[in-house]
């Protein structure tokens, strides 16, 4: 049996005295127009006529033929009439008629979860879980959400998902039924996560629950109530965000070491009048021509491997390039390479923001924060979208700049100005919205990056056993022996054809040689410097049935 709501009762029952004190009103003031008109204006009118005045005068729909009047008397009764349907326009009708339509839509909304059979269920709709909703909605995945703001469960139910609106601090039992879901995911605040967490445990739900916390404080309480996991997007967002600003925190590639001061690994931008822009590898010839390898290249925050001479470089790319120094600044001719001293500047300093300044004083960076508040930690109170802030906070000198403001449109526009003042300055953004990520690259950010995005992963490997992607890419230097590339050359053999790795220096006795010339030939105990993506190292190590050398091992 279908529940009616005590709300909905009331507005029932106001709805029932609207429709009977309408009726009263135009008979009421029909009758009195009737009289007066004879009495006062000398024009007799009938019965049905005045009520027609009345209905028109009250709705506010016009009077035809009955004005102007002329006794005053008469006048100040029609303005009184018409401020009385102004009174139910504007009063009664919001109060007292919406509020019945609303609740009557209310209705329609399922108050009770369905049959849970294989479905996850999702406590609350927000950034954090939008992307990841979206792939279950495309993958067909059953899934069902719990939400309590109306109107946004009206937008879903809009949208096609299977929503179930209700009160869970007021109607507990609205999860009957959910012991039989495969996971419950808690994605409100970090009080409401917990009764959720709760509630779902009294009604007998077994299987995992997945929260997302706001502060991690209260990770330990939500697994002592119930929770099989509890994660912080916002703070491995954070964490993503300074690594993609920090060579402390993430250095170009691990492994380089190996090479002592012989090798480099630089990047450079590629601008869109660069004579690298939209050029093949192959026709390049960098390799021979200046010394250096090509790596791969960053593309809106998308790092891929060079795989060869057809690979075309992209004006707007940042490149990353190993060579010895000096032929590392032969390559600034034609590109301009990326600055990585000075200070980092932050603007906004929110939950986001403050966590990605922790973070980046803990490496021993140099930090200029920014903020419209005087909050603790906050260096320069201004606004980043205004030139005279930006030059307070050396943008121009930093060595990179991170937006994490609160508001994704504040943040569109802000990646474009920043990009206007300092072109050259890497750039990293924070969203809100997964949406929202192909705007920012295209006003200008180098890496952006969304807590949807974050949550999103998590949630998928746990819960659709999706492998990760990794937020922040890692690039490795290894140090291997000769193996299957014995007697072949290092640039020839189709080395990053077959394996996306590249062999960038070779150590022959007490040399280490990083230039090779066309007769260069690799010998059976020579030593390989190979640079490349995890996967593509383990490729290369597959492709010419080679291991690490001694020196690695240890």
């Amino acid at each position: 049996m279908r529940r009616t709501t005590p709300g909905l009762q009331r507005s029932t029952w106001r709805l029932i005295g609207l429709l009977f004190s309408m009726p009263t009103a135009v008979v009421l003031f029909g009758t009195v127009f009737m009289v007066a008109s004879e009495y006062l204006e000398g024009k007799p009118m009938g019965f049905w006529s005045s009520l027609e005045w009345a209905s028109e005068t009250l709705t506010t729909t016009g009077y035809g033929a009955y004005a102007p009047w002329s006794h005053p008397l008469m006048i100040v009764f029609v303005i009184f009439t018409q401020f009385v349907g102004m009174f139910f326009l504007v009063l009664i009708f919001p109060f007292y008629v919406m509020p019945y339509i609303e609740e009557r839509f209310e209705v329609r909304l399922p108050h009770v979860l369905p049959e849970m059979n294989g479905r996850v269920l999702f406590y609350r709709y927000g950034p954090a879980i939008e992307s990841l909703v979206d792939e279950f909605q495309r993958l067909a995945a059953a899934f069902v959400i719990f939400e309590e703001d109306m109107e946004l469960a009206r937008n879903l139910r809009t949208r096609g998902y299977e929503v179930v609106f209700g009160k869970l601090d007021e109607q507990p039992d609205v999860l009957a039924g959910v012991e039989r879901a495969r996971a419950v995911v808690a994605n409100a605040d970090d009080h409401a996560n917990a009764i959720c967490i709760l509630i779902a445990r009294e009604q007998g739900f077994t299987g995992p629950i997945y929260a997302l916390a706001d502060d991690p404080l209260y990770r330990p309480p939500m697994l002592q109530v119930g929770a099989s996991e509890v994660f912080t997007p916002s703070h491995v967002l954070a964490a993503a965000l300074a690594a993609r600003a920090s060579t402390h925190i993430s250095p170009p590639a691990e492994g380089m070491h190996l090479l002592g001061s012989l090798v480099g690994l630089a990047e450079f931008r590629v601008r869109a009048s660069s004579p690298l822009a939209g050029q093949r590898l192959g026709d390049l010839r960098l390799r021979f021509r200046h010394g250096v390898t090509v790596i791969g290249q960053w593309v809106c925050g998308t790092f891929t491997t060079a795989t060869g001479p057809d690979t075309r470089i992209q004006a707007g790319a940042i490149l990353v390039v190993a060579g010895a120094h000096a032929n590392l600044a032969k390559v600034e001719r034609l590109a301009i390479p990326i600055r990585r001293s000075g200070p980092i500047v932050l603007a906004g300093c929110g939950t986001v923001g403050s966590k990605v300044v922790e973070m980046l004083n803990d490496a021993g960076e140099m930090t200029i924060v920014i903020d419209q508040e005087a909050l603790p930690g906050v260096d320069i109170v201004g606004n980043v979208l205004e030139h005279a802030t930006m030059q307070r906070a050396s943008v121009l000198s930093a060595s990179a700049v991170v937006l994490a403001l609160s508001n994704d449109s504040e943040g569109v526009f802000a990646t474009a100005v920043v990009r206007d003042h300092a072109p050259e300055v890497p750039l990293i953004v924070r969203a809100n919205r997964a949406p929202n990520i192909p705007r920012l690259y295209q006003a200008g950010a180098d890496f952006a990056l969304s807590v949807g995005q974050v949550a999103g992963q998590i949630l998928a490997y746990h819960l659709r056993g999706e492998q990760a992607v990794a937020v922040q890419h890692r690039l490795k230097f290894i140090r291997v022996a000769a193996g299957g590339l014995a007697w072949g050359h290092p640039w020839r053999d189709r080395v990053r054809e077959r394996t996306g790795a590249a062999v960038v220096a070779v150590e022959r006795g007490e040399s280490v040689i990083v230039e090779f010339d066309e007769a260069f030939v690799v010998q059976p105990d020579d030593i390989l410097f190979v640079c490349g993506t995890p996967g593509s190292l383990e490729s290369y190590l597959h492709e010419f049935a080679t291991s690490l050398a001694d020196a690695q091992r240890t």
